[in-house]
């Protein structure tokens, strides 16, 4: 496995962090980690391990606000900046792997980008697979904390307005101590502009999903108390896709890759992929 660092200016100009893990013979697939709130691509050490030596090539880069890349931690003027800068880190990963297919593999707030993505430039990939995607509303966030957000979006977007429960990662304590002692984790409260960006996001992607008609994966954990587990289903049901499956593991947490059964998890997913290669 070969691993490789590198930068590039992302929407307005911020610098943004990736990194690549390609295989030791030429890739048969590319995949592109779209990584979750307040986190950043090098969490994803069990994907890479699996994929890459079955013969994918993997990048991830991290978020604006998120890692090693600039700006304010957990913010976003908009949410196109997040689409827009992955626009720019898929066309580069095309460059580089011209004739080969290529998947997207969003978690969480990266599975709500990858989708809103998809409702603009689906025709530039073979695939999705979405992990335990963020696309509702979760039932315990009240309209009057929603309005609140709205109404800090606008006169204190920098303002913070709620933190991830680190408990929910998953059910695997080292994988949790580990999020909890990485510096590049954000364990603050997500701004109020993000919060309020993810709202609509999450409103565009329920009301225009129906024009996603890319071979579809979602994976949902059960017990996840991070998102909503509903809004797998509701993803499900709303894409327009042919080509759709919805699996949900009764019992897990958020993050699937990172719970103790991720092995069957993980070999699900890419034989998914690879039925699909072109």
């Amino acid at each position: 496995m070969k691993h490789q660092e590198g930068s590039f200016k992302g929407a307005r100009g911020t610098g943004i962090f990736y990194q690549s893990w390609l295989p030791d013979t030429g890739p048969k697939a590319a995949l592109v980690i779209v990584h979750g709130l307040a986190e950043h691509c090098g969490r994803y050490t069990n994907l890479i391990n699996h994929f890459v030596p079955s013969g994918y090539a993997v990048y991830g880069h991290d978020h604006i606000g998120h890692g090693r890349s600039d700006g304010t931690r957990v913010y976003v003027q908009r949410f196109e900046d997040f689409t827009d800068t992955l626009k720019t880190f898929l066309d580069m990963v095309r460059g580089w792997h011209p004739d080969k297919p290529l998947f997207l593999a969003g978690q969480s707030m990266g599975g709500l980008i990858g989708a809103a993505y998809l409702l603009d430039h689906q025709e530039d990939l073979t695939g999705a697979v979405f992990s335990s995607p963020s696309v509702k509303v979760p039932d315990h966030i009240s309209s009057a904390t929603i309005l609140m957000g709205k109404l800090l979006s606008a006169v204190a977007p920098k303002a913070g307005l709620i933190a991830l429960d680190a408990g929910g990662v998953s059910r695997d304590p080292a994988v949790v101590q580990a999020y909890v002692t990485d510096p590049l984790v954000y364990t603050g409260k997500t701004t109020a502009r993000l919060a309020a960006e993810m709202l609509k996001a999450m409103q565009r992607v329920s009301a225009e999903a129906g024009w996603i008609t890319l071979p579809i994966l979602i994976v949902q954990g059960g017990a996840d108390r991070l998102v909503d587990p509903s809004g797998a289903r509701m993803l499900y049901e709303k894409v327009g896709s042919k080509d759709k499956t919805v699996k949900v593991y009764d019992g897990l947490y958020h993050e699937l890759y990172n719970e103790p059964e991720r092995g069957q998890i993980l070999t699900y997913v890419e034989k998914w992929v690879a039925s699909r290669l072109k």
